[in-house]
């Protein structure tokens, strides 16, 4: 199939279509075409030649997203999510490309449990970069067969859902990752300390009488890793930031120049542990949400270039489970479908971050730390893209949701800013937030959405003051907190 995308803002990280330069703060207008699932052309004159034309005046057409930290919980628990669920999730937020973690049922950590996953990833529609796991079983006590685990198509290492157990396991795993040519993703937690807690210890958990999570036991144990990153000189990838001091670990360890990088999630940027109160279960994650202060620090380090991607963590899980009271219910929230309405109403619209950074943590970013083919632009290169309106307002309604999980946090927010659009490999997967089952009846709903924007012009450049104001989560959470 050839279609063409015309008059769209381009988020071209590479710089690789060469468009024409736009003004201070926009992104560049321009026209790009797709045949048989890979760019063609682009340009800001570019002849259809007969292909299928869509007006994306207004929109921004991005690569599309990338996500380091998914739980599709196959194989072992497919009644919480699979990976066709999962991968109808992910293009429906607008991502292309997704990296699984181990800690299925069994774990990935064996070279035929691997290969048949990667087998099986072919009935997703978005791209499936599983992780292996670092020891046997996720049990702590001994290494995979790192190197033939990496061979056979591994993108990374991580018992993710739990840390490693101690300094000399994670020391051997950090050996063992530099010889496979693999990052470590490593879940920083001393479980010494947060064994038995339900929310970040502080005064939410005194008022609601939980247990708390104390903020050292993520600090610690990203003292330790960057100080074995440090001497072994491997590459780590830090987990879940949640906390203010585990942003000024990172900021020091990047000014040594170690191979340290990190991500931070949605759901830790938007909210703080006051939102347990009113959500329960469905603010109940690991770690858990923080105090004000550690959100501000969490922001801040975003826009100054200290933490290098937004990851979701989506962990779904059964209803039965998460009803629970909730220090019996599982950590774990969803958040493929919301990642990137959350990022452009609390991050971007908000003046925090520009729209290229904003797309950079989305796209190129989680791309470079895993050397993802994703994240750019290329003509010749796989048409793998997000079609997204920034302005576009819209209701989270979990029991609308592609994933098979439920519940998250935002339940009832509204948003400002989704994908319109998600083609993997030139073949549109999603539209309006839904995955599409029938590509010609997408194609339809697409090209309706498009038409009903018929004359709302391109706000590319419009000043804040021209629009209403979006509504900000953390401010209306600041609203409802009691003094």
């Amino acid at each position: 199939m050839r279609f063409q995308l015309e008059g769209a803002r381009i988020y071209d990280p590479t710089s690789s279509l060469r468009l024409p330069p736009a003004g201070p703060g926009e992104l560049p207008r321009g026209n790009l075409q797709v045949e048989d699932g890979r760019i063609v052309a682009a340009g800001a004159e570019l002849p259809a030649g007969g292909a299928r034309v869509l007006d994306a005046t207004g929109l921004v057409l991005a690569p599309g997203l990338a996500d380091l930290h998914v739980h599709f919980r196959d194989p072992g628990e497919e009644a919480k999510e699979d990976l066709v669920s999962g991968g109808r999730a992910a293009v429906a937020g607008g991502f292309a490309h997704v990296v699984t973690m181990a800690n299925t049922r069994p774990p990935i950590d064996e070279v035929p449990r691997l290969r048949d996953l990667i087998t099986r990833s072919g009935a997703s529609p978005v791209r499936i970069h599983p992780a292996a796991a670092v020891t046997r079983g996720l049990g702590g006590e001994s290494l995979t067969e790192m190197v033939r685990l990496a061979e056979a198509g591994a993108c990374a290492f991580t018992d993710d859902g739990r840390p490693l157990p101690d300094a000399r396991m994670a020391r051997l795993a950090m050996r063992y990752s530099t010889l496979a040519g693999r990052p470590l993703l490593l879940h920083a937690e001393d479980p010494s300390l947060s064994a038995g807690g339900v929310m970040r210890l502080g005064l939410a958990a005194t008022r609601m009488g939980l247990k708390g999570i104390p903020a050292t036991s993520e600090e610690v144990a990203i003292a330790r890793e960057i100080a074995l990153a440090r001497e072994t000189g491997a590459r780590i990838h830090l987990q879940h930031l949640s906390t203010a001091r585990a942003v000024e670990l990172v900021r020091q360890a990047k000014e040594e120049g170690l191979p340290v990088t990190a991500e931070v999630t949605p759901h830790h940027l938007a909210l703080t542990d006051e939102a347990v109160a009113r959500w329960g279960a469905s603010a109940k994650m690991n770690p858990p949400l923080g105090t004000a202060a550690d959100r501000e620090a969490l922001r801040q380090a975003l826009a100054q270039g200290l933490i290098d991607c937004i990851a979701t963590d989506h962990a779904p899980h059964s209803r039965e489970e998460k009803d629970q009271e909730l220090d019996l219910a599982p950590f774990g929230v969803v958040g493929l479908e919301t990642a990137l309405g959350v990022v452009l109403t609390e991050l971007v619209h908000t003046g925090l971050l520009d729209l290229a950074r904003a797309l950079h943590l989305l796209t190129a970013g989680p791309a470079a730390i895993l050397d993802l083919p994703a994240g750019r632009l290329d003509v010749g290169g796989p048409a793998d893209l997000v079609l997204i309106d920034p302005w576009e307002r819209w209701t989270v309604e979990p029991e609308r949701f592609a994933s098979k999980g439920r519940h998250t946090p935002f339940a009832g927010a509204v948003l400002t800013g989704r994908a319109v659009a998600t083609w993997v490999g030139g073949r549109l997967q999603a539209v309006g937030g839904r995955p599409v089952d029938d590509e010609a009846e997408g194609w339809r709903a697409l090209e309706a959405h498009l038409a009903g924007r018929a004359g709302a012009g391109d706000p590319g450049a419009r000043p804040a003051g021209e629009t209403p104001e979006p509504r900000s989560l953390w401010r209306a959470e600041r609203a409802r907190t009691p003094a």
